[in-house]
């Protein structure tokens, strides 16, 4: 018994193993993607087995049937691990090129096993057969140039690539192989090889996988919030179509309120609390403020005079239907923290510190402190 030989294979079908397990939990890949990662992990472990059994030093010629068997197993599927790699990077049809390469591969082990023309068994053992490097060895660079290319088109398709990744990937495998076609030389690496490269080659991709969706989700926050943008722009202009006043006064609110944020930041005011993500909110929502005013008769907006007390009871319902307007409006295009940040402001900045503002009477700390810094913006 080779006991080194031994140590390896074990560790190899414990990494495999492992990587399987990690594929069934991981939330990352898609069903068919889990498919692909688990059926390449599944053929190392069956092939590093098979490799195994034949070459462990423990051989007895009773067995040689199940071993030529075996054998047959493992040199058909060993060529059709490059494309269930390929088939886990994501390539589509893959599935048929992986089976059309197993029937070929599968029929000729089986054609060529009776006259021993790629490998045979007797009495001492294994040997390898006069067609061993131009059947098995053919189809099985074949499978590794067919790997190399989809590395590179896998790369290129998920727009960030690691050349130097794809390159220690085609070493270790070389690694692996070159010894396989040296005659005589007992040194079976190839598939603890291919099972690392198989994890580097799941590392590589998932990798691939996370930037590319880091980059989406870059490109799609700049559009969500360009989105925002617009939508309270188009708001602040549609009431300043309405009144002139209104829309000369949210631009001052606007300047107003960040530079007391500012100056609150730097006096250490609230420091807990106004920070750059703060101000930038404040000076991103300050200009829905007056969104209510949309629901303000026209005769009330511009009134040249004082609103009677029934004029100015109709204009204070602004307040509170502002906020139910901006929660509708933008309700499934932001967050909830920028959603309440908006409301906040549109409801409660006629809220006044001893309690007499509208629509709550709120007072004091009850008042969120983005309404209060608008509510002394409001009334420059």
């Amino acid at each position: 018994m080779d006991y080194f030989y031994a140590s390896l294979t074990i560790l190899t079908e414990i990494l495999m193993i492992a990587m399987i397990l990690h594929v069934i939990h991981y939330s990352g890949f898609n069903k068919n993607q889990k498919t692909w990662f688990i059926l390449t992990f599944a053929a190392i472990i069956i092939c590093s087995l098979a490799e195994f059994a034949v070459h462990c030093g423990v051989y007895d010629p009773v067995f040689a049937i199940p071993l030529t068997i075996l054998t047959v197993l493992q040199f058909s599927i060993a060529p059709v691990l490059g494309m269930l790699f390929v088939g886990a990077l994501g390539l589509n049809k893959q599935g048929r090129i992986a089976i059309l390469f197993l029937a070929l591969s599968l029929l000729m082990e089986i054609v060529c096993a009776p006259f021993g023309w790629i490998f045979h068994f007797d009495a001492e053992g294994y040997h390898r057969g006069v067609a061993f490097y131009y059947t098995y060895g053919v189809f099985y660079f074949a499978s590794l140039a067919y790997l190399l290319v989809a590395l590179i088109i896998v790369g290129k398709k998920l727009r960030h690539r690691d050349m130097i990744t794809i390159v220690m990937i085609l070493v270790i495998l070389i690694a692996g192989i070159v010894p396989m076609t040296i005659p005589g030389l007992q040194l079976h690496v190839t598939y603890t090889a291919i099972g690392m490269a198989s994890c580097i080659t799941y590392i590589y991709y998932n990798d691939l996988v996370q930037e590319d969706t880091k980059t989406d989700l870059v490109e799609n926050q700049k559009k969500m919030q360009s989105m925002q943008g617009h939508i309270i722009s188009g708001l602040a202009n549609l009431i300043e179509s309405r009144d002139a006043d209104t829309g000369l006064h949210v631009a001052r609110t606007v300047a107003f309120c960040h530079t007391l944020a500012e100056d609150a930041k730097k006096d250490g005011v609230y420091a807990e609390r106004i920070d750059d993500r703060f101000i930038s909110l404040l000076s991103a929502l300050a200009p829905m403020h007056d969104v209510g005013k949309i629901v303000v008769s026209d005769k009330i907006l511009r009134k040249p005079g004082k609103l009677s007390p029934e004029e100015y009871e109709e204009m204070k319902k602004h307040a509170a239907l502002g906020g139910s307007l901006v929660r509708r409006v933008l309700e499934g295009v932001t967050d909830e923290e920028y959603l309440s940040f908006a409301a906040d402001i549109a409801t409660y900045h006629h809220e006044w510190w001893d309690g007499s503002g509208y629509p709550n009477h709120l007072k004091g700390e009850e008042i969120p402190l983005s309404a209060r810094i608008m509510a002394i913006a409001d009334v420059f």
